[in-house]
């Protein structure tokens, strides 16, 4: 017999506000699995070792619960919220650009985090997270979160580190005496504007920029100009991180904004590529594992949430991907991240990151462009428009 309890905190994500909606239920009892998980998750997010086989938290898990884990690996937050609103999946890791429009959607459940046993051992910074919780209602378990880099060739910048983000907004003479025309990327994802705002927040002062997601309609304007203007550097807007570790190794790409999971790639493959967080800090993502309201297979889905949260499996997972563990304690101890691995990538920059966040119209500063403009606004901007 299924157990329940009903939930009425939920919100529904309009052009204007975030506003109460429907009521769904919780479950209060895990019962035995169904024999099988269907997860929509980020590349390397999900290793069973046939990459490399040390790296596998799948395996196991499989083997303990027979749960079998069905990965579908998904390049963007937009496909995301497509593939989760099609149906067909138990689990999602959302970044905070689709958790809150998977919550307002009505496409994910409530998480009872009382019946995840690994739960208190959540980082707190996280565990109450606004791209995650409202109404203090959870709507999954954290599982990584990490900035979005400035990747680059370190022969071409002649091994010493970009300082801003200007080497891939505006066109220049790199240090190895080339323009940068052709050979730098941008993120195929509206939420990318967001990177141009944060860098117009340092260098137009004069624009007022606070919230890099929550943007006035002249704020708004300059972000698109800036992207506009870098339309004729971009060699590619890549979203595919297989794609762009390619376009590094054989294309002749020096920088681009990425995640620490390229870099991580390129640099055992022995390729002369380095990371940074430039001076105008960078903005990051803070990925939740949340269950369809739907989901077919709610009992391994648990079962998964809870296997998420051990230190063992995070620390395996931050070591992989070059991300930061939801869960400190994965810290140390951790034969494959190290000792000094949550340093190395990131825990203490937490406040130095602006996490994606779904923009809405209705923001702090009084009336701001809504996320259904940013995407319109960049299908054009890509296309040259």
């Amino acid at each position: 017999m299924k157990t329940f309890l009903r939930i009425s905190s939920a919100v529904v994500l309009l052009s204007n506000t975030l506003q109460p909606a429907f009521s769904t239920e919780m479950k209060t009892a895990i019962g035995p699995g169904e024999g099988q998980v269907d997860i929509v998750a980020w590349a390397g997010y999900m290793e069973r070792g046939d990459t490399d086989k040390t790296y596998d938290w799948v395996t196991g898990f499989e083997k303990e619960t027979g749960c079998k884990v069905n990965v579908k690996t998904a390049a963007t937050s937009d496909e995301m919220v497509t593939l989760m609103n099609q149906g067909g999946f138990d689990l999602v890791t959302a970044s905070g650009d689709a958790s809150l429009r998977l919550i307002a959607g009505g496409k994910v459940q409530p998480v009872n985090v009382g019946l995840i046993k690994t739960w208190s051992g959540v980082d707190m910074r996280l565990q109450n997270a606004p791209w995650h919780t409202v109404g203090g209602v959870h709507y999954g378990t954290p599982y990584q979160w990490g900035p979005n880099v400035l990747m680059y060739n370190t022969k071409t910048f002649g091994g010493k580190a970009p300082e801003s983000w200007e080497v891939v907004f505006k066109e220049m003479m790199l240090p190895d005496g080339k323009s940068n025309k052709g050979r730098v990327q941008a993120y195929d994802g509206p939420i990318y504007i967001a990177d141009a705002a944060l860098y117009l927040k340092s260098a137009r002062p004069d624009l007022g920029i606070k919230d890099p997601y929550a943007l006035t309609e002249d704020q708004y304007k300059a972000a698109i100009e800036l992207l506009k203007g870098q339309r004729s550097l971009v060699g590619r807007y890549w979203h595919d991180a297989t794609v762009q570790t390619d376009d590094f190794k054989n294309e002749g790409v020096v920088a681009s904004g990425s995640w620490p999971y390229q870099v991580n790639l390129l640099e055992a493959d022995k390729q002369p590529i380095a990371s940074t967080i430039p001076k105008e800090g960078a903005t990051g993502w803070a990925d939740t594992t949340m269950m369809h309201v739907n989901a077919a297979h709610p009992n391994c889905a648990y079962m998964w949430m809870q296997h998420s949260l051990t230190p063992k499996v995070q620390g395996d997972v931050a070591a992989w991907f070059g991300s930061v563990p939801a869960v400190p304690a994965a810290c140390k101890g951790n034969a494959l991240l190290g000792d000094s691995g949550c340093a190395t990538n990131g825990f203490d920059n937490f406040q130095k990151i602006s996490f994606w966040r779904t923009p809405v119209a209705k923001c702090e500063t009084g009336t701001c462009v809504p996320y259904s403009r940013w995407v319109s606004d960049y299908i054009a901007v890509m296309g040259g428009q």
